[in-house]
């Protein structure tokens, strides 16, 4: 069977298996940013488009762009498009799910490109922050807003910076410390992203796919020291330990409440400290721990809520610090404003699920994703939902074929905008 005549199911299962096969070995699926399971993940997607009949490009910053060869239009495209990388051990439809979307709404258009606005896929690089800390790197980079600060910052391995690894790739270092654009607002007529839901509530609530009204915004320490003063556990009494563990014990344990507060009062807001640890090369049983490494994280779709929630944070600190003896250490701040989504293409999405016979229900997004980037660029963005079992960031992402085709025809049925009839390949 070739490409062109398989269905739109078979299609969209075939470059999921593919691009699995190459993501390393399990659990799970372990796509480094600007690593080698990028690096083949950006192979396999090519190879398919090129067989499909797809013309393909790679930018200066080594994202790759898909579009169909008679379309020679030069009007802003519609771009569609989302991430090829993973976390360590992660699921397979993470960021997959919204390049294999935008190649089969493309493959709609074959041989009738003008039937649609113009189209581009973009499968972008680098959206996960799990190896270097920094989210968002390729779309960041396309735009002109990726920090030279960044370039500096470590691998999670402490081997090697993201700077190393994107002159690996072949990237021009001296471009991005210069923010040098490859697009700019007024360049893409949209950015559209289909995304798993990263979370519980389409699976409670039965909703196949979404529209996302927004996407929280994040501030984050990557590593906050704690320092107090290690000595015997038996020998030193409370009232003259300087024990780092309980210093940082507290400080949570505070915030915790001040979040539980400001939830009763309707603020949107989470918070997390998803790395904590005692230093390896000294702790012990019998040790009262003299230091805590851990990382802080706020998230919200309000700035001025994180801003508040921060605030309490380091006045919590100092206040501990006075009571305890110990001092807190912070790394550099990392920000990343809340988005929000474009009303007319949420309307469209809508309007386009109603022509099909299916409700759409909105919901935002507690999880960070390229299309926030674009938004605040001045470029409307927006994003569909599909049900996702087990949430994400792990080995169990559950998504239906079957849900994402159907989070494909809406997205076709938008992209089409009623004007024509999106094709739908023939089962």
């Amino acid at each position: 069977m070739t490409l062109v005549s398989q269905t739109d199911a078979e299609l969209a299962a075939r470059l999921f298996d593919a691009v699995a096969a190459v993501s390393g070995e399990g659990p799970g699926m372990s796509r480094e940013s600007f690593g080698e399971g990028e690096d083949r993940a950006m192979a396999v997607i090519a190879a398919i488009a090129a067989e499909l009949g797809f013309a393909c490009e790679i930018d200066a910053y080594s994202n790759l762009w898909m579009r169909l060869p008679d379309d020679d239009r030069n009007a802003p495209p519609v771009v569609i498009g989302s991430h090829l990388d993973s976390v360590p051990h992660g699921g397979n439809f993470d960021g997959l799910a919204g390049v294999v979307a935008g190649m089969l709404v493309l493959a709609r258009y074959r041989g009738r490109a003008h039937a649609a606005p113009p189209l581009r896929v973009l499968a972008l690089r680098g959206e996960e922050s799990a190896w270097y800390g920094k989210a968002y790197i390729g779309s960041l980079a396309l735009l002109g807003q990726l920090p030279a600060s960044a370039l500096d910052m470590p691998h999670r391995s402490g081997t090697g910076t993201l700077g190393d690894a994107l002159k690996r790739t072949g990237l021009d270092l001296e471009a991005i410390r210069a923010g040098r654009a490859l697009v700019k607002p007024g360049d893409i007529a949209a950015y559209l992203e289909l995304h798993i839901e990263q979370g519980p509530v389409m699976t409670a609530r039965g909703w196949p796919v979404t529209a996302v009204t927004g996407i929280r915004g994040n501030l984050r320490h990557n590593v906050v020291r704690c320092i107090g003063e290690a000595g015997h556990s038996g020998a030193v009494p409370r009232w003259l330990r300087k024990d780092a563990v309980l210093a940082v014990a507290e400080l949570l344990s505070r915030m915790d409440e001040h979040w539980r507060v400001l939830l009763q009062m309707g603020m949107d807001l989470v918070m997390t400290s998803g790395i904590f640890t005692t230093a390896p090369e000294s702790h012990a049983v019998s040790v009262i721990p003299g230091e805590v490494r851990f990382s802080y994280e706020i998230r919200s779709q309000d700035a001025a809520t994180m801003e508040r929630f921060y605030d309490l944070t380091r006045e919590e600190c100092r206040s501990i610090e006075a009571a305890r003896g110990v001092r807190f250490e912070f790394t550099s701040r990392i920000d990343t404003a809340p988005a929000a989504m474009d009303a007319g293409w949420i309307g469209r999405f809508g309007e386009a699920a109603q022509r099909i016979g299916l409700p759409l229900e909105q919901i935002p997004s507690g999880a960070g994703h390229d299309a926030a980037v674009f938004a605040n660029a001045g470029i409307p963005a927006a994003m569909l939902f599909v049900r996702n079992e087990h949430g994400s960031h792990n080995p169990d992402e559950a998504m239906e074929i079957a849900d994402f085709i159907t989070g494909v025809d809406v997205l076709a049925e938008a992209v089409a905008g009623g004007d024509q009839a999106s094709v739908r390949t023939q089962e």
